[in-house]
Order: C-alpha cells, then sequence, then structure tokens
C-alpha cells in the first residue's frame, strides 16, 4: 500500500535488488574489487583493461563493457560481465572479489537538548569543529535551505580538495557537492546535479550540521531552534541516491572520491541484506577510510522488530539503531458523542469546522470495483459520491489518507494493526487510532442516524525514554557471529530538520505542501545524530583514531528502557551521551594490524589481505600478532552466539584499555550478570601512572545451557575509579529448547 511506499521513500527500508534480469547470456554489471592502490607508476585504467581483455578476448567487447575505475582510494573497476568471464577475474590473484552491483535504498532540533546537548553548551572548540568536514552519501543537499547559511564562517580548510560539480549552491559551509550516476540513467523526478530532489540528504545534512535557525517548525509542528549537532562544522554531499535507490557501484564511487577529497567522517544512512565484507561497497569503502583515519557511521537498518536484521556491520563501521525521545505527536479524533480518541500521526491541519459527517469504508463501498478491501479503503474501492466532504473510518492505517483524499474525502481516521511509536504525515487531517479504540469507533458510526467527527492538529505529550523504535533493525548478525551489531542508538523517531523545497511534505504529488523543515523518522534519521557525536568527539580529541572515537561514545551510553531480549538485541551500547564521550575515562583502541589479525583469524588468505591493505602481495599472517579469544578484536562490547550444538557457554575475551582519564588512576571492575551466568574478570584491577598507557585484561565467560530458557543472557562489566564509569555490554544469544 501506499504508506509502505512512503516508508522506501523516506524511512529506512533497506531491500537490495538486483539490477539485471537472469539470462546467462546477457551481460550484467559486476564489481571488481582489487583492494588497495598499487604502487606508483601503474596505471589502473590500463592494468583494468587488460585484465578485462584476458577474461573477455576480445579488444573492442573488453573496452565497450567496462563503465568505471576506482582509482583514488582504492583498486577496483566496474563492468558488465559474462558468467565465465566473472569466474576467470575471480580467479586472478589480483582480485580480491567480483560480486554484482545492486541497488540499496534510503534508511529513511529538540533531540539535542534531549541528549543533552543545549544551545548554551559551550562551544570552546567551534574553530577546531570547524574545520571538520562531513561527508554525507545521500540523495543530495538544497543547500538554499536556511541551516546551510554560512554567515560568520572562515575559509573553507586548506587540507580540502573536494569541489561542487553542477552546483551552484556551494558556499563555506556546504563546501563540496558531487553527484554519481555511472549509467547515466535518469527518471523525470531525478535531476542531474547534487540537488535534492528527495529531501533525505538535506534532513541528514541539517541533523549532522545545521547553523542555529530560530523558530522552526512544520506547519507549526515541533516549534523551536533547529540545528545540527556540530553546526560549525561544513558539509560534503556526494549524492548517490536516486528515485530507483542507490546503486552498489555508485556508492562506492562516492566513497573513493570522498576519501581522496579529504573528508574527516563519512555519514551514510543507506544500506541493504548483510553480505561478507568484501563484498559488500559500504564494508569495503569504510575500511579504506578507516586506514586514513576516517570514521564511517551508517544506519543499522528499518526492519524491526524482526531479530536478525540489523545492516551495515563490518566491526570498522560505527552501526547506529534509532531510539525514541520523551516527545511524541498524538492526533485526537473527537465523536459527535463528545468521546476523544488519542491517535498517533503527523496531522499539520486544523479543523476548520466545528464537526464533519464521518462515514466509514465499509459504508461508502463502490459496490462496481469488485477488487480491494472497502473496509480498509483500499485504494479505488470508495465512492466519490459516500465520501465527499466526509472523513472516512478505515480499517487499517496504510496510505488511506491519500485513498481519500483521491475520493474527496475530508479526513480519515485509520486503524493501527499493531501498537507503534513512530507517528507519519498524512496528506489530508487524518490520524492513527489504536486498536482497542477500534470498535467503539465502529459501534458509534453503525447506531448513529448522522454520525460526525472532527480531526484535531497534532499536539505533542510526554513519554518515557530513551527506548528503541519499534522499526529499528535487530540483531544478530549473521556475517560474524561473535560481534555485537548494532554498536549505539541514537534518536531517530519523528525529527525535525532541513527539507529540500523540491518535493511535497508527504511525497505524494497531490500534496501541494512544501516546507523547508519536516519531520520524519528511520536510523536514516539516528545515523546522522551519531555522527555528529563523533564529530564532537574528535574535535576535542583530533588524534584518536576511528576505533577510539566510537568507543568513547559506546561506553559512555545512556541505559536504554528495555522490554524484550529482541529490543535489547537492537540498542547496542545504549542512547549516545555527546557530552560524557569527550571524557571516557578508558578507551579501547583498534589499529589497522588489528583488523590485519582479525581477518587472518576470519581464515581470509595472505594474498587477499595483502591486495586489501597494501595493493600488494606481501602480508604475511604469521608475522602479525594472533587475533586471540571467541572474537578476535579489541571491541568495546563482547559477544558471542552459540550453535545448537553447544552444551554450555564458554567464552573468553581479550581487551586493552588505554588511560584518557586521570594520569594516575586506579580503575576497579564490577560485573553485574543474570543467574547462570559466570563472568570472572582478570585482573579485578586496573592501574595507571600515565596518560595514554594501556593495560590488559581477560574477561572469562561460562554457564550452563538449561535449565534457563531465555534465548538471551546479558551481563555489563563497568570499571571505575574516583570520576569515571566505562560499561562494556556483555551479551551471549544462545538457542532455545526445543
Amino acid at each position: 500500500m501506499f504508506r509502505n511506499l512512503l516508508l522506501l521513500v523516506f524511512s529506512l527500508c533497506l531491500v537490495t535488488t538486483l539490477v539485471h534480469g537472469s539470462n546467462d547470456n546477457e551481460r550484467k554489471e559486476y564489481i571488481v574489487y582489487m583492494g588497495a592502490l598499487q604502487g606508483a607508476g601503474t596505471s589502473a585504467m590500463v592494468d583494468h583493461h587488460n585484465l578485462l581483455l584476458t577474461a573477455i578476448g576480445d579488444e573492442d567487447i573488453a573496452r565497450e563493457s567496462k563503465i568505471y575505475t576506482y582509482r583514488k582510494s582504492f583498486n577496483g573497476f566496474v563492468a558488465r560481465l559474462l558468467p565465465h568471464e566473472v569466474q576467470s577475474l575471480i580467479a586472478e590473484k589480483r582480485v580480491v572479489s567480483v560480486f554484482p552491483n545492486t541497488v540499496r535504498k534510503l534508511h529513511t532540533t529538540r533531540t539535542w537538548d534531549f541528549l543533552g546537548m543545549s544551545e548554551t553548551l559551550s562551544r570552546a572548540n567551534a574553530q577546531k569543529e570547524s574545520d571538520i568536514i562531513v561527508g554525507l552519501l545521500d540523495s543530495g543537499i538544497w543547500a538554499e535551505a536556511p541551516s546551510f547559511n554560512d554567515t560568520g564562517y572562515g575559509p573553507v580548510p586548506i587540507k580540502w580538495r573536494g569541489k561542487c560539480v553542477d552546483f551552484p549552491g556551494c558556499n563555506r559551509k556546504v563546501v563540496g557537492a558531487k553527484y554519481f550516476n555511472l549509467n547515466q540513467t535518469y527518471t523525470d523526478q531525478d535531476t542531474p546535479s547534487p540537488v535534492d530532489d528527495d529531501g533525505h540528504g538535506t534532513h541528514t545534512s541539517s541533523t549532522v550540521a545545521g547553523v542555529f535557525v530560530k523558530d522552526a517548525s512544520l506547519y507549526g509542528l515541533g516549534t523551536g531552534t533547529a540545528r545540527g549537532g556540530v553546526p560549525s562544522a561544513r558539509i560534503a554531499m556526494y549524492k548517490v541516491c536516486w528515485v530507483n535507490g542507490c546503486s552498489d557501484k555508485d556508492v562506492l564511487a562516492a566513497f573513493d572520491e570522498a576519501i581522496a577529497d579529504g573528508v574527516d567522517l563519512i555519514s551514510a544512512s543507506m544500506g541493504g541484506p548483510s553480505r561478507s565484507f568484501f563484498e559488500d561497497p559500504i564494508a569495503i569503502g569504510s575500511f579504506h577510510a578507516m586506514m586514513k583515519g576516517i570514521l564511517t557511521s551508517c544506519s543499522a537498518g528499518n526492519d524491526g522488530p524482526d531479530t536478525s536484521t540489523v545492516q551495515n556491520v563490518a566491526p570498522w563501521i560505527m552501526t547506529v539503531a534509532a531510539s525514541g525521545t520523551d516527545r511524541q505527536y498524538r492526533t485526537v479524533a473527537t465523536l459527535g458523542s463528545g468521546e476523544h480518541f488519542s491517535g498517533i500521526s503527523i496531522n499539520t491541519f486544523s479543523p476548520q469546522k466545528m464537526m464533519y459527517p464521518l462515514t466509514s469504508g465499509a459504508l461508502a463501498v463502490n459496490v462496481s470495483e469488485p477488487y480491494g478491501n472497502a473496509s480498509a479503503c483500499d485504494f479505488g474501492t470508495l465512492d466519490k459520491n459516500k465520501v465527499m466532504g466526509k472523513i472516512v473510518y478505515c480499517l487499517g492505517s496504510n496510505g488511506q489518507d491519500y485513498s481519500i483524499k483521491r475520493a474527496g474525502g475530508a479526513g480519515a481516521i485509520m486503524t493501527l494493526e499493531d501498537v507503534t511509536d513512530t507517528a507519519y504525515s498524512t496528506v489530508i487531517p487524518g490520524t492513527s487510532i489504536f486498536p482497542r479504540d477500534s470498535k467503539m469507533i465502529e459501534q458509534y458510526i453503525n447506531s448513529t442516524k448522522n454520525p460526525q467527527a472532527v480531526i484535531q492538529k497534532s499536539i505533542t505529550i510526554n513519554v518515557s525514554a530513551p527506548f528503541v523504535a519499534s522499526f529499528s533493525s535487530r540483531g544478530p548478525q549473521n556475517i560474524n557471529l561473535n560481534i555485537l551489531k548494532p554498536d549505539i542508538s541514537a534518536p531517530g523517531i519523528d525529527i525535525l530538520a532541513a527539507y529540500s523545497k523540491l518535493p511535497t511534505t508527504t511525497g505524494v504529488p497531490s500534496d501541494d505542501r512544501h516546507t523547508v523543515f519536516n519531520i520524519i523518522s528511520g536510523t536514516s534519521m539516528a545515523c546522522p545524530h551519531a555522527s555528529a557525536a563523533a564529530v564532537y568527539v574528535k574535535s576535542i580529541h583530533p588524534d584518536w583514531s576511528p576505533a577510539a572515537v566510537k568507543s568513547a561514545l559506546m561506553t559512555t551510553a545512556t541505559p536504554m528502557k528495555i522490554i524484550d531480549a529482541d529490543a535489547e538485541l537492537g540498542s547496542g551500547s545504549g542512547q549516545i551521551n555527546p557530552t560524557q564521550a569527550v571524557n571516557p575515562g578508558l578507551i579501547y583502541d583498534i589499529s589497522t594490524s588489528d583488523y590485519i589479525s582479525f581477518l587472518c583469524k576470519e581464515g581470509n588468505n595472505n594474498t587477499v589481505i595483502g591486495l586489501i591493505v597494501g595493493g600488494t602481495e606481501n602480508i604475511d599472517c604469521t608475522k602479525f600478532k594472533p587475533a586471540q579469544g571467541t572474537d578476535g578484536l579489541n571491541y568495546p562490547t563482547m559477544h558471542t552466539q552459540l550453535d545448537s550444538n553447544s552444551t554450555s557457554i564458554s567464552a573468553t575475551f581479550y581487551r586493552t584499555v588505554t588511560n584518557v582519564g586521570y594520569a594516575t588512576s586506579v580503575y576497579t571492575s564490577k560485573v553485574t550478570s543474570p543467574r547462570g551466568l559466570i563472568v570472572k574478570v582478570i585482573p579485578e584491577t586496573l592501574k595507571f601512572s600515565k596518560l595514554n598507557e594501556n593495560q590488559s585484561f581477560t574477561v572469562e565467560v561460562k554457564g550452563g545451557l538449561e535449565p534457563f530458557g531465555s534465548k538471551l543472557l546479558s551481563a555489563l562489566l563497568e570499571w571505575s575509579d574516583s570520576k569515571y564509569n566505562v560499561k562494556s555490554h556483555i551479551v551471549i544469544l544462545r538457542p532455545l529448547a526445543d
């Protein structure tokens, strides 16, 4: 239905589909990944042509088949290939992976006060913040939005090597704008420039780094001062998402450019079903970014509350789940009987009359339409003569407001199938009521001669927070069973931020509203919150590695309101707490060498790792410190998934922390664990005598599988001194007994 279409456009539903047919005689698009850049004097374009010529055997076809060469930050190309040519390239020693080009989708104010970053927060580091450039891979940017005003900004940082392509909107705030559509195919809704046709990229960009805009609102809803988390930072937009989605080859091209341009952080609110790390363009691009000291922040996906749906799971990515704040939108429908029903929606319309005639889809059925469910107000099932000027009650909440608008209705009262925490904008006055209230409204309509109702403009209410958004994708991940994902949570429900004036407020063509601010939800909105928090930490600690910044955010996170095990698999370490993250006390750092050891432990051969890291075949896993323990990585969380053959719980985690708190300090461990799970920390005390000193410890986790039926056991390790409290979550996932 139409509401699902809106979710695909604005929220973060990530469905990956092949962009080609299934005929083996038809050339299909493949990405050929060859690792890091080769040494000086080697022409990537010539080398790629020779590889293609060997695989294809015909000079002209080889030349015509190549679409694009990656040669600025890593090595690879895109080409149209036949199945046997793919196998030929896979057999080449210089090739890391060959995988199909697929299409991904976007995961689509006051939140900073909720996170402790008020308007009055000291910005003593504003100059350092102004030197940071955030690269966003998204749908483009509407630079005319007030959030991107460059008044008061100094010159663009000297280090910046990017530029603006076919885009006059750049200034000292938006310092770069490029677009990637390697096939050069556009619909009539696509603008071949970095301009934002969708609104998504403008929203995420302003959430990260929008300047202060007073009295921002969506037609009076959410009124306040809109601002990004790091309002002094600069923005570089890499448009990779179009009406038909975000192509892998375009995403990888944007990473190639962004790294070379000199961005300091990459924020990507998009994704798709998880694949092995080096057959995934986001994992590949973010790995090469990490080697250059650039953290990549990605959305976790919008497929919750189902488990095993989390996306963007490479350990060098910061994977961000969506949480709810203490403010939600409610829309009240009042019946002629005086009864009030509080529903959920973003309704910007104020009623023009005291009451409107009320009917139901069942009573307004178009008897000449044999298909569809009129009770649910399916498209085309309503008789315009029975709907005109009336509010219509529908058994369903899936875009019925659009159907009723088309039929001439005055409003829509829709029924939710399940309780939800997420509101969506309606194209006419509308609200989605909770299932418990539906019977009473039906009874009123069917027992009253002239039923009436009115739908009020939305209001805000206070709720208990933070909590995991119902739509936010949950773990566990299925690529590496010993790395807990998502990593962190950030606000992603009902977020007010800047918007493009090209699309309508709802994305519905018949909607005549266009605005420079909009309220939307998704892990797409959570990701830029976490990206901004990372920039804030980086501006104060410019020498910290991507892993150090991520560790600081994870170990200082605010505990979440967890209602069940599935929600715990979706919350990560908790909700970001940026002001605490700048002083974490201890950090879990991970170097490129550590990742090499991890990749060796995962079974990658020396040649493949050599190509990925250095562009040559000179990596010898035996010369690197072996990755130890259950997970083989110095991760801030500890996790393992047991298989169905396990008879007991036994896991060992080796960790090293770096002192960034007091020079002389003593940290004592504390473990909170459930009955049946034994967690032992060796040693129990860590003593530091200077800053940046490292100390190591081991965590042993043991327990039996019976008689406990829970699929998840969760413990918490805390290292504390007189000031700092460093938290690491321990999550053991085990199969349930039959």
